[in-house]
């Protein structure tokens, strides 16, 4: 009988996995983002694993000649896009950025952005597989979050913009090896 189960696993496994690569041409991420006249190039992809499941692929794009660490450190254009591969709901999404944000921000920031955040977090909705989520911050114009291509968050505080992007690309957000592939690449 575990014969039987361990061979039906393997098979399941095998029917089901697809590795990163594949993973990655699934989201189909462009090498390019256009929004009117302003364009950013993608400097890093990867694909977030959890518990050997792929849970998203996410991409990030900065300004041409600007690293991707410099448009997160200096907060200059930047644009993160998840494309997930599972069903989430809307709730663990919640439970899931606020463990990190105290896991990185002090008690005062939180306070001083709480409604603010609360208000990003309340737009949240449940994924699908297939759904894109966005987080494009544009100096001058603020922070806009996208479901599907649709905005349905915006905002234009700065120190917000810096908050939820450190979820993804700051020490102690939500995975270091995801952080460090999206900061890895340099412009050409």
């Amino acid at each position: 009988m575990r014969q039987i189960i361990a061979s039906l696993l393997l098979i399941f496994s095998a029917l089901t996995w697809a590795g990163p690569a594949e993973r990655l041409k699934e989201a189909h991420f462009p090498s390019q983002w256009r929004s009117g006249s302003e364009t950013l190039e993608l400097k890093g992809q990867t694909v977030l694993t959890y518990l050997w499941a792929d849970v998203y692929a996410a991409a990030l794009y900065s300004a041409p000649g600007i690293s991707a660490r410099q448009a997160f450190t200096e907060l200059r254009d930047q644009r993160l896009e998840l494309y997930y591969f599972r069903d989430i709901d809307r709730n663990d999404l919640i439970k899931a950025a606020t463990t990190t944000l105290q896991r990185q921000q002090t008690a005062a920031t939180l306070a001083r952005l709480r409604g603010k955040l609360d208000s990003l977090q309340q737009s949240f909705k449940d994924i699908q597989r297939g759904d894109r989520y966005a987080l494009d911050y544009r100096v001058g114009h603020g922070l806009n979050l996208e479901c599907n291509g649709q905005v349905i968050f915006s905002s234009r505080d700065p120190e917000l913009a810096r908050v939820y992007f450190a979820i993804w690309l700051a020490p102690q957000g939500l995975s270091a090896p995801l952080r460090e592939t999206l900061l890895a690449q340099n412009p050409d």
